[in-house]
């Protein structure tokens, strides 16, 4: 098995400003918002154009916050947000715009449907022959591309090679529920998360109940593993973490007062905590509203965190 965990989930928002705060104020510690800086066309003045993200950083993966900017854009740009201009040929301008304005669409498209989560992307060893193991399996994706991400580090932002793919179902890139893949590296320095968060263990999908089957079916090709039953969840153990999908008329059970906003859709996340009493109190201390699983683990309702719930497991 060359899935390992999760690589990162995506949080997807209306307000990069809004949405910083609120994390703060939960107890992740983000860096300045990064805002791709790009001219539209040859000689024209470079302006920020495409997705922004900042990232609650992980020993072995992350949250990643995304927002639109330029004319998609609904929110302000943070105060301290960082420009990233995107240096590219003249002979290329055309094209690499043409894929932002994809993978921006592919983002607006997700907030039409809900501010949350939309992506999840899944840690592998070898994504290489991940690629050639969906495809056997009939699994439609893009293929495995390389690039660059920044990294925070003590020292500065340095460029870290990262290797991905998407998979491809209602059309390039995307699946019913958003953006799922696969990716290689993800090293980071990780940040010091006053609510005690060490690290990203799982995601829980929700779908109509008919459907069930068929998602289990689906992620099972993608995983390359079966599901166990857990209650009235299927459960995907991989090494690190887990994925777990549940009925619609089951999620209440699950993580009580929950309804998804949309189906199929990303309704939670759970991340590891140092000291789940001491997260408890934290979270109180700040006002925080709390709500707690079938297993006792509290969460932030997904009204309380911008379209996704948040649960704490010590």
């Amino acid at each position: 098995m060359t899935v390992l965990g999760l690589h990162h989930v995506g949080h997807v928002v209306r307000d990069m400003s809004k949405a910083v705060e609120r994390y703060g104020m939960l107890g992740f510690t983000l860096p300045p918002a990064a805002y791709p800086v790009l001219p539209p066309t040859p000689g024209a003045p470079a302006e920020p154009f495409g997705v922004a993200n900042t990232h609650a950083y992980f020993p072995g993966n992350f949250i990643e916050l995304v927002t639109l900017v330029g004319g998609e854009a609904t929110g302000r740009m943070p105060v301290d947000a960082r420009p990233i201009p995107l240096r590219v040929p003249d002979d290329r301008l055309p094209a690499i715009v043409a894929a932002i304005r994809d993978t921006t669409a592919n983002m607006a498209a997700c907030l039409n449907r809900f501010e949350g989560m939309h992506i999840l992307m899944l840690d592998t060893d070898d994504v290489g022959s991940d690629a050639e193991r969906l495809a056997a399996e009939g699994v439609g994706h893009g293929g495995v591309h390389a690039v660059q991400r920044p990294v925070e580090t003590p020292q500065g932002t340095r460029m870290e090679p990262v290797r991905f793919l998407e998979i491809d179902g209602t059309a390039p890139g995307s699946v019913a529920e958003g953006r799922v893949g696969l990716a290689e590296n993800a090293a980071s320095e990780p940040g010091a998360h006053p609510n005690g968060a060490v690290g990203l263990v799982e995601c829980v999908l929700c779908v109509d109940d008919a459907q069930m089957p068929e998602t289990e079916a689906r992620y099972s090709r993608y995983l390359g593993i079966a599901a166990r039953s857990e209650g009235a969840a299927r459960v995907f153990d991989l090494r690190d973490a887990a994925v777990t999908l549940v009925g619609a008329s089951d999620l209440g059970s699950l993580l009580p007062g929950e309804r998804a906003p949309a189906l199929p859709g990303f309704v939670a996340y759970t991340v590891a905590t140092r000291d789940a009493d001491a997260t408890e109190r934290f979270l109180r201390d700040r006002g925080v509203a709390l709500g707690r699983t079938a297993k006792g683990e509290i969460f932030v309702p997904a009204d309380a965190a911008l379209g996704v719930a948040i649960v704490f497991r010590g």
